[in-house]
């Protein structure tokens, strides 16, 4: 993949804040395309139509994929008929990624329960589709910081599941993987040539030696020393109470987390607007603002570009550093 290739910042939901954050993305400063349909940018956008993710365009211009959607954007009601538009977006701009025609796909905000009442949508979210995209590859999710130093660099283990199903859901299969593709992705992605990772328990207190649960003590510890004999750098289990302040952060590239909320609050809590979703594993690099479609204040003109600016410039390095 040529470092040289812009990015594919596709158009997410159009009723959502998608198309009026891509004309304010060019303060990123790096080059990138959007993906969508013209007509839902925001009036007054100066946009060219190119061909191709590299075609050359006047500064201060949005360079336009032109995907056509069968009805307008109505900011804040998602239009059932323009559900298979955002759903083709996606799946084109990671051919393009693939294909080495673009740098990599940053992904604006999309609306599942949209797609699935308009186009039968048939997946949790971006990333698992992402993955089947390229092949049904293993995948992980990682929240990066951008504005926060050490930076803060979380992978939850177990996604978009309720919190109930969280022990059986955390396996040592599913943990290896995450430990596996995370380390990967440091070396890869991030220029890290030795990761450091932190291990966070599943329990309060990593348990405290069985006191307030057993998996560490039963499975998590003895699977993290088999990794460490592999070579991995891994502190762990560790209470995940006490893993993220700037002494704890300063000691680890990125912390793994069992589940959901103990990976993001604290991530959002530190840095919410400069946070980056980065989904690891992909044949492509693929970044997204790590917020919503925000349909409340869609089209007044009130949506924070920092996360998206952010994401491409993430996108952009790491790009750089396949």
């Amino acid at each position: 993949m040529s470092v040289h290739r812009p990015i594919i910042l596709t158009c997410g939901e159009p009723a959502g804040v998608g198309p009026e954050l891509a004309p304010k993305a060019l303060a990123a400063g790096v080059p990138f395309v959007f993906m969508g349909d013209p007509r839902h940018l925001p009036a007054g956008t100066e946009w060219i139509e190119v061909q191709s993710p590299d075609e050359t365009v006047p500064p201060g211009v949005l360079p336009v994929l032109r995907h056509d959607f069968p009805a307008p954007a109505v900011p804040g009601r998602p239009d059932p008929a323009n559900a298979a538009g955002v759903i083709e977006v996606i799946a084109r701009a990671v051919g393009l990624a693939m294909s080495g025609q673009a740098g990599g796909i940053c992904t604006l905000p999309i609306n599942k329960e949209a797609l699935k009442t308009g186009a039968g949508f048939a997946f949790p979210g971006h990333t698992e589709y992402l993955a089947h995209l390229a092949g049904d590859v293993p995948v992980v999710m990682m929240l990066a910081s951008t504005t926060v130093s050490p930076p803060c660099r979380v992978v939850p283990a177990t996604i978009h599941i309720a919190l109930s199903e969280v022990p059986r859901a955390l396996t040592p299969e599913v943990l290896t993987q995450a430990i596996r593709i995370t380390d990967a992705a440091m070396r890869r992605d991030f220029g890290i040539a030795a990761p450091r990772l932190a291990i966070a328990g599943l329990n309060p207190h990593a348990g405290e030696n069985g006191v307030m649960g057993h998996e560490e003590t039963d499975w998590i510890a003895p699977l993290l020393a088999r990794l460490r004999a592999e070579g991995f750098d891994l502190a762990g289990p560790l209470p995940a109470d006490t893993m993220f302040h700037a002494p704890a952060r300063a000691r680890y590239d990125a912390a793994i987390c069992a589940y959901h909320d103990q990976a993001l609050i604290p991530i959002k809590t530190l840095d919410f607007s400069g946070g980056v979703n980065v989904t690891l594993g992909l044949p492509f690099v693929r970044t997204s603002p790590d917020h919503g479609t925000a349909f409340d204040i869609a089209g007044k003109g009130l949506a924070d570009a920092a996360s998206v600016i952010a994401a491409l410039r993430m996108a952009h390095d790491m790009a750089e550093k396949r």
